[in-house]
């Protein structure tokens, strides 16, 4: 086990004095299999009230609208997570019963379908398809995929934004977790796995002391659903899901469970400023 800070800092500077914002956060963890939320807050400035709320996703969302005049929006969530170490289960399935049994599950059905940022290049469909015709175990199957679509992809930040989709990343071979994570949903989705896009954070240094404050970022990784349970594993890293990473949101892809999203009044630009600092305090 472990017990982790998070301080996320983010928000918009704009180029002069916008008349209103509106805005949805969703920065703070939940407490769900794997880890407990002890202690979260999020600070808004300007102040403002907030509305919060889950979303259809399980995601915690903070709604606010700032409607006084202002240069800069920031917000800082701070949180204290205890994680565990997660169980990977060896299951084994048929392709045929998975999708039988995927048939039955609302939440599995819901992640079945591609989006415009998971919709993955023939080149791919091919790739998962052969991985797929090689193995009688849908489980390994997708593990397998989502490994193939890991090495394919090298990890470059500053190449790729937000807006970039599954085939983009793959025509440049090169982009960061929610790229990888994208090509990876669209692949387990081409052969019929469900799956979704996790949103959270990974804490950078595994022998990290006690006490030391390390400078992190916000992470991506993916579930697909086997058996009758969601199986998560990190593609950008090739790791299992452990007791460094922390959950924030599920969703069908980036767009689901954006950490801050918003619309502003006013005729200037905006630049997105953003700081995650990570301690592990146990």
């Amino acid at each position: 086990m472990k017990r982790l800070r998070i301080v996320h800092s983010t928000g918009f500077s704009y180029g002069g004095e916008v008349t209103a914002s509106y805005n949805e956060a969703r920065m703070l963890p939940a407490s769900v299999e794997g880890q407990l939320v002890l202690f979260s807050n999020l600070d808004i400035l300007p102040l403002s009230s907030q509305s919060n709320y889950v979303d259809y996703w399980g995601t915690r969302v903070a709604s606010f609208e700032v409607l006084t005049g202002h240069k800069e929006l920031s917000l800082t969530a701070t949180s204290l997570v205890e994680v565990h170490e997660r169980t990977h289960e060896s299951e084994s399935i048929g392709w045929a019963e998975m999708a039988a049994t995927a048939e039955l599950s609302m939440e599995a059905v819901e992640n079945l379908s591609q989006t415009l940022r998971t919709e993955p290049p023939a080149e791919v469909i091919a790739l998962a398809k052969d991985i797929a015709a090689k193995s009688d175990d849908a489980c390994a199957g997708a593990l397998e995929i989502s490994m193939a679509i890991g090495n394919a992809i090298q990890y470059m930040s500053g190449v790729t934004g937000v807006a970039t989709t599954a085939t983009e990343a793959w025509t440049g071979g090169k982009g960061v977790c929610q790229d990888i994570a994208h090509l990876a949903l669209g692949a387990l989705r081409s052969v019929g796995v469900p799956a979704r896009y996790v949103s959270g954070y990974l804490h950078p240094k595994p022998d990290a002391a006690i006490g030391e404050t390390v400078v992190g970022e916000s992470h991506a990784w993916i579930e697909w659903f086997c058996n009758g349970q969601w199986r998560g594993y990190d593609p950008t890293n090739l790791i299992d899901i452990g007791d460094r990473h922390v959950l924030v949101g599920r969703g069908r892809d980036y767009n689901d469970v954006p950490p801050l999203r918003g619309v502003y009044a006013g005729p200037f630009g905006s630049k997105l400023f953003v700081s995650v600092e990570i301690t592990r305090e146990a």
